[in-house]
């Protein structure tokens, strides 16, 4: 079985800075694409930022030259580092993976439970 365990949340004033880990776990044959969404009360989840295996990464506009996404593949693990927060940034961020784990023996998308990040003004 596969789990994504993300830890880094909380809360933090405007302009200060967090980071968000998400560790997968279990019988994981190969991980693809790796990144967090968030979803603010009343809106849809978004993709924030990805990054694939080969190391390509994607921002939301709204995140370019604040957020880092970065991954250590030895340890299945994906890190955003946010920095000059806002209190838009204010919402429940999500970790996702696509894993092959040994069971299914084909791609899955993986979510973790969510991280609280709050920040404000």
């Amino acid at each position: 079985q596969v789990q994504l365990v993300e830890s880094g949340g909380g809360l933090v004033l405007a302009g200060g800075s967090l980071r968000l880990s998400c560790a997968a776990s279990g019988s994981i044959f190969s991980i693809n694409a790796m990144g967090w969404y968030r979803q603010a009360p009343g809106a849809q989840r978004e993709l924030v930022a990805a990054i694939n295996s080969g190391g390509r990464i994607n921002y939301v506009e709204s995140v370019k030259d604040r957020f880092t996404i970065s991954r250590d593949n030895a340890e299945n693990t994906v890190y955003l580092q946010m920095n000059s927060l806002k209190p838009e940034d204010t919402a429940v961020y999500y970790c996702n993976a696509q894993i092959t784990s040994l069971r299914r023996g084909a791609p899955f998308n993986y979510w973790g439970q969510g991280t609280q990040v709050t920040v404000s003004s």
